[in-house]
């Protein structure tokens, strides 16, 4: 072996010595304790401050990808010192490496970047995505974890949304329209319904009032039957509200027609 080949390996061989190792190993520890407890401060926050859940919902999402990948990149720099030709070197030969065995995993990583800065949803957002209806509870380097109303946690791999729609219901808003879809019998007062259902979804305690109330009507049939079918749209003060909201005015409406004795269109 040439003197410049040996030197070479001793250099790389001095990089990962048994006490630098050990040091990278202490310093990754700190760093992923500081981000979880950077997470939890955060969550007694979202407790203290719940119109703010949002809004600090998506600082810790940028913070954690600052933490994870500056962090690392600092620890290793840092601790190892490598020289600037065998960063070039390593760099070019993990970027083949990387090109070749994840590119998966690497394509999920650019498409996280590409999700926190281009926005198409947030850490909080309801949406709906190839069938699955929930909240974004993470937005994390390689996946998306949505929480479905059923209370599962699905992970969607962040490459997915590249190359597929996703429907956001509040769009980083609190507040989110909720509709609600009631069917009478054909021949119903139609202006009596209205205003009822009107006065109870405005005295909902869930329903935010900035934004309007609208109540549509049309003719549907259901089993061979005419109907009319009342399509009430109101927003909610805030997404974990959705199913409560949308219970009452489904609970309050039912009580309601029944006691004006208002059939259904089956009871024709």
């Amino acid at each position: 072996m040439e003197t410049k080949d040996l030197e070479k390996v001793i250099e790389v061989a001095n990089l990962f010595e048994f006490q630098k190792i050990l040091w990278m190993v202490i310093a990754f520890v700190v760093l992923f304790y500081l981000a979880r407890k950077l997470n939890n401060f955060v969550q007694k926050l979202i407790d203290r401050m719940p119109s703010n859940r949002l809004f600090l919902l998506q600082v810790i999402t940028i913070t954690n990808f600052c933490i994870y990948i500056f962090g690392s990149f600092a620890i290793i720099y840092g601790i190892l010192r490598p020289p600037e030709k065998l960063i070039f070197a390593i760099a070019g030969s993990i970027a083949v490496a990387v090109g070749l065995a994840l590119k998966d995993l690497v394509s999920s990583i650019i498409a996280g970047i590409v999700l926190l800065f281009d926005r198409p949803f947030q850490v909080g957002d309801r949406v709906s995505f190839e069938g699955v209806y929930g909240e974004i509870r993470k937005i994390g380097l390689r996946a998306v974890r949505l929480n479905t109303l059923d209370d599962n946690l699905v992970t969607i791999p962040n490459s997915q949304f590249m190359s597929n729609y996703v429907a956001s219901g509040n769009a980083g808003e609190l507040d989110m329209m909720v509709v609600t879809k009631i069917h009478t019998q054909i021949n119903a007062d139609i202006n009596t319904i209205k205003s009822f259902m009107y006065e109870i979804v405005a005295t909902s305690k869930y329903v935010y009032l900035n934004k309007p109330i609208v109540i549509n009507v049309n003719e549907v049939e259901i089993a061979y039957k005419l109907g009319i079918c009342f399509t009430i749209k109101a927003y909610v003060l805030d997404v974990k509200y959705e199913k409560a909201f949308e219970t009452e005015l489904v609970s309050r409406v039912l009580t309601e027609l029944n006691k004006r004795e208002i059939k259904r269109p089956h009871e024709l």
